[in-house]
């Protein structure tokens, strides 16, 4: 639940706040039509504090994912977000989630750690979070020896978490989550190339699956800043949402762990001529980029994590807390995770039936229909949560394309 409740205690700050209410959380935020573009077209980074009321469905799933990994690990949490804000994350996981012995909330912004102490009082938290004014990789830093890690580390800043990723891992137990998220979709998804080898050590392409490609981008940056360490990963979860993408993985301890996530990154190679595409395994394990049904030069995506970007069992759990969790926006959540554990295990990439219906001329392709006939002829076709035209399918493309040619007699 997300409302407006009366604010008191305005002329605490020199900047003008409200008083709102996210899941069970009460917060004092920057009054958000102060900050607003036009007709209120909210702006967060013009606010002296950071708060983005949209991205509340973030913080939902991160509120599920952190209750349904606290009943998996089985023992109390202590847990960190080096990015809060005004601390709206970090007092929902101390109010919404069972068994967190200590929060440490972070934000070098000192306007956002005065606020933040002030919202963890008025949720009578202060016994069980800490508040600091600190660099996030100097905080993560101060926590990265035995005895003082985290189970739970929750990185979301404006932008890349690339540069904070090497501190994060060194501050995880073993067996402990880190979450990610990345704003920087121009970059991800193709708009800027260069950038993106030098934030995510890897190459982006402009196709119709590129929030997928951006995801396992994202992974890739992890695995990679985790082998340096001795350090593995296993995706539980993820998901691309409006601006942002997400990413929840286990971090683990040891050598062959850590080789084995290596062996999980490889490449996507993409023909813009055909729509085939084609992937494999291997960092070093470079594709053929001549496409082998029309001949092209197909372009190549990575080195991408090419395992799996969901794990089955724990997006069921998920979706089992998600009955009694209060959230802001629960019905949102649940059409997430009934999508998401329709393509869980599903192939890489997926197909736009729009991109389709203009390669093949074919007007007012109906997505329900094609999925349809795909499975009559035995193949996987399911919805993605990845795009709302989308089709995650087994089914080859010439087989794709003939399917849909099928549907206009």
């Amino acid at each position: 639940m997300k409302s407006r409740v009366e604010s008191r205690e305005e002329s605490v700050f020199s900047f003008p706040t409200e008083t709102l209410r996210e899941g069970s959380a009460v917060l004092m935020v920057p009054r958000l039509e102060a900050y607003a573009k036009g007709r209120m077209e909210y702006i967060p980074s013009r606010a002296p504090v950071f708060y983005n009321p949209l991205m509340s469905l973030n913080r939902d799933v991160a509120v599920l994912l952190l209750r349904a990994y606290q009943r998996m690990a089985d023992r109390s949490l202590f847990v960190c977000e080096p990015f809060s804000g005004c601390g709206v994350r970090g007092i929902r996981f101390a109010r919404e989630v069972q068994n967190i012995s200590r929060i440490v909330l972070n934000d070098r912004n000192p306007k956002a750690a005065e606020l933040t102490r002030l919202n963890v009082a008025k949720n009578s938290l202060s016994k069980e979070i800490i508040v600091e004014n600190l660099d996030a990789n100097t905080l993560l830093s101060n926590y990265a020896i035995p005895k003082r890690r985290f189970d739970v580390i929750d990185i979301d800043p404006f932008g890349s978490p690339s540069p904070f990723l090497d501190s994060a891992v060194r501050a995880m137990k073993d067996g402990g989550l880190l979450a990610s998220t990345a704003t920087d979709m121009a970059v991800l998804c193709g708009a800027k190339s260069s950038a993106c080898v030098r934030k995510y050590l890897g190459r982006p392409l402009r196709t119709e699956y590129c929030h997928e490609l951006a995801v396992r981008l994202l992974v890739n940056s992890l695995v990679l800043a985790a082998a340096k360490h001795d350090l593995g990963i296993s995706v539980l979860f993820s998901h691309s949402t409006d601006h942002y993408i997400r990413v929840y993985a286990q971090i683990f301890q040891g050598a062959g762990r850590a080789n084995e996530s290596i062996g999980r990154l490889g490449y996507i190679a993409h023909c813009f001529n055909c729509l085939n595409r084609k992937w494999n395994k291997g960092f070093s394990n470079f594709p053929d980029t001549k496409c082998d049904i029309c001949g092209g030069e197909m372009n190549v995506a990575g080195s991408l994590w090419m395992g799996s970007l969901f794990d089955k069992g724990f997006c069921e759990k998920m979706s089992g807390e998600a009955e009694a969790a209060e959230l802001a926006d629960k019905k949102r959540v649940q059409r997430l995770l009934n999508a998401v554990l329709g393509e869980v295990d599903g192939p890489p990439t997926y197909l736009v039936v729009d991109r389709l219906s203009e390669k093949l001329g074919l007007p007012g392709l109906s997505k329900a229909k094609l999925i349809e006939k795909l499975v009559e002829r035995g193949y996987r076709a399911t919805d993605t949560h990845f795009n709302s035209r989308g089709i995650r399918s087994d089914a080859p493309i010439e087989v794709v394309k003939r399917v849909a040619g099928e549907l206009f007699p």
